[in-house]
């Protein structure tokens, strides 16, 4: 995500326990629906170029062949063969996540991702990263609101020892205490930095105002109490329930078969657990029609809105991301983008995005100006937004996204192993079919102009809750 606020991402605490592993950044909700970069004019236009002379080359990666493969022992999962280079990619999610963290214990699942590769089986931490190293492999784990992200990256004629080693680390990690104590402290110091941080008391103040009481709106690094409350035993029961087989999603991309893939699904997985035992966690509306001043003396300030989103699964999702693009998803054409920056110079990004959290909605707007311009800024952004509601996008803007929204897929989503293996991810905990890159276009083509204005009015007539990041408003104009 492009300066997306921490509110609504799919939660990823990056502790320092993982250095030389691969990381990849949460997957968007809408990821690759409609997603553009900021810049200037000319890199617009040479984007524009380099998107139209590669749309050719990856032609192919839009068309993937993917598998359906069921392990003898039940696991399924998605794959993609791809024998271009000699690699392999799988990306797997537990459902849970952060929402699972007891109260008083916030910050568990955080903690735990941090130590898979801190000693498993026989193998203490040090012994563990060596063996790593040999296998010339990367590992990574992430505490996300809705779930436990695992993935691994490996050279194929060392996957053998690779996932025998993400077996040892799913199924026995020893929570030694001297690995529990380190990562607690880097997550410590991370905490206390934060206590500083204008922005991130902010974020606060900004959850607890929308989400109130739900587990949305606790933070997943934990506070100073609870990550110091956290014992081995916490660790072992929360990995107990949550690493269960019914709450399993796998992708894998790469240089592998079907057939020997089957082995490796029930090498790694088969010996987990058949149910998981989460926490019932409520859907929640978030709360609206609230304005929300948190006074920071400082040049600077930053606008969030919230309006009510849309789920993944409902049949005017795409009428709804093809208006974001429009209203703010997009740079070089968003009305967002013309109205604040291109006009009037009042900052130098503004952006609108679907948030799509398992147990809440919304279609958040976010940028930051000159304090002294704040009311300025928020005023012009509400009445972009109400035009967008009351008058809806032209057919022209609705043509020119649906053909940047099909065409840019591929670039988005299928440039590399991993990145293919994370949107087979998303596609199946949307629960959006095998088939859905195939459909993808036509969904998109199908949806009409009326559709588009249709869902325009019904979220964004809404009075938003609206948070102001900075000097008073009233002081700051007088400034």
């Amino acid at each position: 995500m492009r300066g997306v606020p921490a509110w609504h991402q799919r939660h990823s605490v990056q502790h320092p326990s993982t250095v030389s592993a691969l990381r990849a950044d949460p997957p968007s909700p809408t990821r690759g629906e409609g997603k553009r970069q900021h810049a200037g004019p000319l890199l617009a236009i040479l984007f524009l170029s380099l998107l139209f002379l590669l749309l050719p080359a990856l032609s192919a990666r839009a068309a993937v062949n993917i598998q359906e493969v069921t392990s003898s022992k039940g696991i399924t999962a998605w794959l993609v063969e791809d024998y271009s280079v000699p690699i392999v990619a799988i990306r797997f999610v537990f459902d849970g996540g952060a929402t699972q963290d007891p109260p008083g214990k916030e910050g568990l699942a955080n903690l735990m991702s941090g130590l898979f590769d801190e000693g498993a089986g026989n193998l203490d931490s040090e012994a563990f990263q060596i063996k790593l190293d040999d296998v010339g492999a990367e590992m990574s784990f992430d505490a996300q609101r809705d779930g436990i992200y695992g993935s691994m990256r490996m050279l194929a004629e060392q996957r053998d020892g690779a996932f025998d080693l993400l077996r040892v680390a799913v199924n026995q990690p020893r929570f030694d205490q001297v690995p529990i104590d380190r990562i607690r402290s880097q997550i410590l110091s991370g905490i206390i930095a934060n206590e500083r941080d204008p922005d991130t008391l902010a974020q606060r103040k900004w959850l607890d105002a929308i989400y109130g009481r739900h587990p949305y709106a606790r933070p997943d690094q934990g506070t100073r109490q609870s990550i110091a409350t956290i014992t081995p035993a916490d660790l072992s029961a929360f990995h107990k329930a949550s690493f269960a087989r019914d709450g399993l999603h796998i992708a894998v991309v790469g240089a592998i078969d079907a057939e020997t893939l089957k082995q490796k699904l029930d090498l790694v997985f088969g010996s987990l657990p058949e149910k998981q035992a989460l926490t019932p966690v409520p859907d929640i509306d978030l709360k609206l029609g609230q304005q929300l001043e948190v006074v920071y003396d400082q040049p600077q300030a930053s606008l969030q809105l919230a309006y009510p989103g849309v789920k993944r699964n409902a049949p005017d999702f795409f009428a709804a991301v093809l208006m974001n693009e429009i209203l703010g998803g997009g740079t070089f054409t968003s009305r967002l983008f013309d109205e604040v920056r291109e006009k009037r110079g009042l900052a130098y990004s503004v952006s609108s995005d679907l948030v799509d959290h398992q147990h809440s909605e919304a279609l958040s707007i976010t940028t930051s100006t000159r304090a002294d311009r704040a009311a300025e800024t928020l005023a012009v952004v509400r009445d972009v937004v109400k035009r967008m509601a009351e008058e809806g996008p032209t057919e022209a803007e609705l043509v020119a996204t649906k053909k940047y929204m099909i065409g840019a897929y591929a670039i988005n989503n299928l440039n590399s192993s991993g990145a293919i293996a994370s949107t087979l991810l998303e596609i199946q905990l949307g629960k959006l079919g095998i088939d859905y890159m195939q459909r993808r276009a036509a969904l998109i083509n199908a949806v009409t102009l009326d559709q588009v204005k249709e869902v325009a009015k019904k979220l964004l007539s809404a009075e938003p809750a609206v948070m102001v990041v900075g000097p008073k408003l009233g002081a700051a104009n007088k400034g």
